[in-house]
């Protein structure tokens, strides 16, 4: 069994008679490692970047939120939102209602509104897709629904239409 004092320990009683304790002694460095921070030891390698992941969990429902700059959004409860993302994935009872752009999507669950995916979309039998929905590549298994207005993305887009004109 947890014990309450063992998470929450109380502050050490009040300094008698206004008495301010000891302040800890300053950290040290030698002379000819001043340069370098106390507590960060010397690595010749960048930090790698980690991994922006955010999972809207089983029992969060969360409205009006605009995602930005996440790699990767796992959506397991109910988002409405507006999503900037390179990954959506969508677990078999997660519900997405709002405008996606997307690297990749895998829907196992519901998604509704405006989709685009700029590499594939995939959609496993449990998913269900409505809405305005633009892919680069599909795959689809079967059982799974999608409805609304459906379309590829153009593999050129800024490729300037000729005329005989020229």
């Amino acid at each position: 069994m947890l014990q309450k004092n063992s998470f929450f320990r109380t502050p050490d009683p009040a300094p008698a008679r206004g008495l301010m304790p000891p302040a800890p002694a300053p950290a040290v460095q030698p002379a000819h490692e001043t340069h370098r921070p106390v507590d960060k030891p010397s690595t010749d390698k960048p930090e790698e970047r980690k991994e922006a992941r955010l999972v809207v969990g089983p029992d969060i429902k969360m409205k009006g939120v605009e995602v930005n700059d996440c790699d990767t959004l796992q959506v397991e409860g109910r988002i409405e939102a507006t999503l900037d993302a390179r990954v959506l994935e969508i677990t078999e009872k997660g519900v997405f209602s709002g405008t996606v752009a997307v690297d990749n999507a895998v829907i196992h669950g519901r998604l509704e509104g405006e989709l685009t995916v700029r590499k594939p979309l995939i959609v496993h039998a449990t998913g269900r897709v409505s809405g305005k929905i633009r892919y680069a590549r599909i795959k689809v298994e079967e059982g799974a629904e999608l409805s609304g207005e459906i379309s590829v993305l153009d593999k050129n887009p800024a490729a300037p239409k000729r005329t005989g004109m020229n």
